[in-house]
C-alpha cells in the first residue's frame, strides 16, 4: 500500500488479496484504529504474486526489512551480534571480534549476547595461548618491523620475527578452537599444574600469573550457564505487553547451555494480539539474524506455524521445529522468559517516568513557577573572557529538558573592547535574534534553522543586570519573550531565577532547579570550550607571520632550511630566494626584516 507521496506506508501477505483487501473498506469490519488511519492514507496498491505461501512469507519479511512501513509491526532496535572469528585462511591465524558472520573460510564462534565478554574471552585466549594481535601479512612480512609489546612481556609468541614455527603455532589455534567449543578442563589442567610447578621453584610472580589466568578461564566458564542436558541448540521466545509498549524476552542456549538472553522493545498496534506480535517479531527477527538454532520455544500456538518452520528450515539448510511447551522443564523455561519480559517492561516504564520528570516534568515546574504557558524550548546565554582578551558568547539549547547540541552557537564579539560582559551580552542578543528576524523574513515565515526557531523563554547567566540588557535588546527588536536570569550565591552556586524585577523562590531539591543548574553549567562550559580554543590559536605565533609575504608554507619551509632564526638572519638574499616556494620579493621581505635599512 503506498501514500500520497509514493511512500509504501504498509505490506501485507494474503491467499486471497481481492478478499484481504476488500476487508478494509467495508464498514462492517472493524480492523483497529491503526488500521482505519492507515486506509485513509492509501493511495494506491501495488501487488506482487508468488508461487506459494513461503515465498509470500519470505517476501513479505524481506519487503518490510527494507522499507519500514509505517503501519507494520517493526521490532525499534536492530540489534547485530558479535561473534569470535578465527581467521584460519591466514598462515599464522588470529582471533578477532566480528558482527558478521561471513562465508570466508574462517571459523565462527557464536553469536553472543554481551560484546564485552567477548573481548574478554579474546583478551584471555590471546594470553593463553600467546596469540598475535597485529595484522601484518606473514610470511610476506617476516622481520620488517620490530616486534610489539606483547612479545617483550611474553603473550606473543613472535611469528612476526619469524620466532615460530607455522605447524608449532597452530598447534595453539587448536587449543584455542577447544576452548571456544566449551572444553576448559585440559585448559584448567595445565594451567594448574604450571602454576604448581612455578610455586615450587619458588617463581611467585609467574605462579600468581597462572593463578589469575585459572580465574580467568572458570569465570569465563561460569558465564555458559547449563539449562539443558541433551546439548541442543534454542532459543526460547516470551513476550509481555501493556497498552502502548510491548517487550520481548529472547534466552539463548547453544549446546544445552544458556549463553545470553536480550530483549526487544517493538511496535504495537491497539488491535494485535499476544499472537500475533510473537509471529510479527519471529518474521522481523529471523530475517535479520545469521544463526537459526533447531528449536525455538515459544508462549502461543501461532496460526502459521508450519509456514514458518518451512521458512526458517530453508534458511538453516535443516529442519527447525517452532513448539509450544505445555509442561515439564522447557515450560518452566517459556514461563522465565515471560517473567523476564515483564520486569523489562516494568523497569522501562519507571525509567520513561523517571526521565520524563528530569526533562518535559522539569520544563513544566519551570513554566509554572514563572508563570508563563510553556517552557519547551529554552535557550541560555554566556560570556567568556580574560580581562577582555578574546571575548566570546555562547547560545545553548534545551528542548524538552535536554540539550540539542545541533542548535548550540559560538559568538566571536565584534563591536566590543575591553572587559564589558553587558556590551558583549548586547551584541550577541542582537545578532542571535536579528538573524533569525531576517531568515524568518527572507523564508516568507517559515523556521528553517536554529536561528529562526525562537526560544519560549531566555535563561541569561547572571542577575538583575543581565535580565535588563536582554530586556533592551527585545524592546529594540519589538519582540515578546519572557526572561529569567540564573542566579548564583556567592561559591558560585545556582541559587534561583530572577524575573521581572524580583528573585523567585525555587526548591534547590527539585528537578527544575536541577535543570536550571545543568543549563547554566552548560552555557558557561561551552563559553569557556571556545575561549580556549581561539586563546590557545592566538598563542602559537612566530615573527615570520609579521613579515609581508610569508604565509604558513613558507615559514614552514624557512623553518626547515634555516632551523633557527639565527642561522635565517645570517643567509644572503640569494640563499634566502632559494628556499622551496620563495619568490624574489618574499625573499628580499624575510632579509629586510633581518637587516633594516638605517
Amino acid at each position: 500500500m503506498h501514500g500520497k507521496n509514493d511512500e509504501i506506508i504498509y505490506v501485507g501477505k494474503a491467499r486471497s488479496l481481492r478478499h484481504r483487501v476488500r476487508q478494509y473498506f467495508q464498514p462492517s469490519h472493524d480492523e483497529g484504529l491503526k488500521k482505519k488511519q492507515m486506509v485513509q492514507n492509501i493511495d494506491y496498491f501495488e501487488f506482487i504474486v508468488t508461487d506459494s505461501e513461503l515465498e509470500a512469507l519470505i517476501l513479505e519479511c524481506n519487503l518490510i526489512k527494507e522499507y519500514r512501513p509505517k503501519y507494520n509491526t517493526m521490532l525499534r532496535d536492530d540489534k547485530t551480534y558479535p561473534y569470535i572469528e578465527v581467521t584460519l585462511t591466514e598462515d599464522y591465524p588470529r582471533v578477532v571480534f566480528s558482527r558478521r558472520l561471513k562465508k570466508n573460510g574462517n571459523k565462527f564462534f557464536g553469536p553472543f549476547t554481551s560484546a564485552g565478554a567477548v573481548h574478554d574471552t579474546i583478551e584471555l585466549v590471546q594470553k593463553l595461548y600467546k596469540i598475535r594481535t597485529c595484522t601484518q601479512k606473514l610470511p610476506e612480512n617476516f622481520g620488517k618491523s620490530r616486534p610489539c609489546l606483547n612479545y617483550h612481556i611474553g603473550q606473543c609468541l613472535g611469528p612476526c620475527q619469524g620466532n615460530v614455527d607455522k605447524d608449532e603455532y597452530r598447534k595453539n589455534v587448536d587449543k584455542v578452537i577447544e576452548f571456544l567449543n566449551g572444553d576448559y578442563y585440559e585448559t584448567l589442567k595445565d594451567l594448574e599444574s604450571k602454576m604448581f610447578a612455578s610455586s615450587e621453584e619458588m617463581d611467585f610472580e609467574k605462579a600468581a600469573i597462572y593463578r589469575d589466568l585459572i580465574e580467568s578461564v572458570k569465570a569465563c566458564a561460569g558465564r555458559q550457564k547449563a539449562t539443558q542436558l541433551d546439548g541442543e541448540d534454542r532459543d526460547i521466545i516470551a513476550i509481555a505487553k501493556a497498552a502502548e509498549d510491548a517487550v520481548v524476552q529472547v534466552f539463548f542456549i547453544r549446546g544445552g547451555k544458556m549463553i545470553g538472553r536480550e530483549h526487544f522493545f517493538i511496535n504495537i498496534r491497539v488491535d494485535d494480539t499476544d499472537e500475533d506480535l510473537l509471529q510479527y517479531f519471529i518474521e522481523d527477527y529471523y530475517t535479520g539474524t545469521p544463526f537459526i538454532p533447531k528449536e525455538i520455544f515459544v508462549q502461543y500456538d501461532l496460526e502459521e506455524a508450519e509456514l514458518i518452520e518451512s521458512w526458517l528450515g530453508e534458511k538453516k539448510g535443516a529442519r527447525v521445529y517452532l513448539r509450544t511447551p505445555k509442561r515439564g522443564a522447557k515450560e518452566k523455561l517459556v514461563e522465565l522468559a515471560a517473567k523476564n519480559a515483564q520486569m523489562v517492561l516494568d523497569q522501562d516504564k519507571e525509567k520513561i517516568k523517571k526521565e520524563e520528570g528530569r526533562t518535559i516534568g522539569a520544563m513544566k515546574e519551570i513554566a509554572e513557577i514563572l508563570g508563563i504557558p510553556n517552557a519547551s524550548r529554552m535557550e541560555a546565554f554566556d560570556i567568556s573572557n580574560i580581562s577582555g582578551f578574546q571575548s566570546v558568547g555562547s547560545m545553548v539549547v534545551f528542548e524538552k529538558g535536554k540539550p540539542k547540541r545541533s542548535d548550540y552557537r559560538k559568538f566571536k564579539i565584534k563591536t566590543v573592547e575591553g572587559p564589558n560582559d553587558y556590551a558583549s551580552m548586547h551584541e550577541v542578543l542582537t545578532r542571535r535574534f536579528k538573524h533569525g528576524i531576517e531568515e524568518l523574513e527572507e523564508n516568507g515565515g517559515n523556521i528553517t534553522d536554529s536561528f529562526t526557531k525562537f526560544p519560549d523563554i531566555i535563561m541569561m547567566d547572571g542577575g538583575k543586570g543581565q535580565v535588563h540588557i536582554a530586556e533592551q535588546v527585545m524592546k529594540e527588536l519589538a519582540l515578546h519573550i519572557p526572561i529569567a536570569g540564573m542566579v548564583k550565591d556567592d561559591h558560585h552556586r545556582t541559587r534561583g531565577l530572577y524575573y521581572k524585577d524580583q528573585e523567585l523562590p525555587i526548591d534547590t531539591h527539585s528537578e527544575g532547579f536541577k535543570l536550571i543548574t545543568r543549563l547554566q553549567d552548560e552555557a558557561h562550559r561551552f563559553a569557556i570550550e571556545y575561549h580556549r580554543s581561539l586563546r590557545s590559536k592566538g598563542q602559537v605565533h612566530s615573527f615570520l607571520d609579521d613579515i609581508p609575504g610569508i604565509g604558513p608554507k613558507r615559514r614552514k619551509a624557512l623553518m626547515k632550511k634555516f632551523v633557527s632564526a639565527e642561522k635565517m638572519g645570517q643567509a644572503t638574499l640569494e640563499e634566502l630566494a632559494d628556499t622551496e616556494g620563495m619568490t624574489k620579493e618574499a625573499a628580499e621581505n624575510v632579509y629586510n626584516y633581518f637587516h633594516p635599512m638605517k
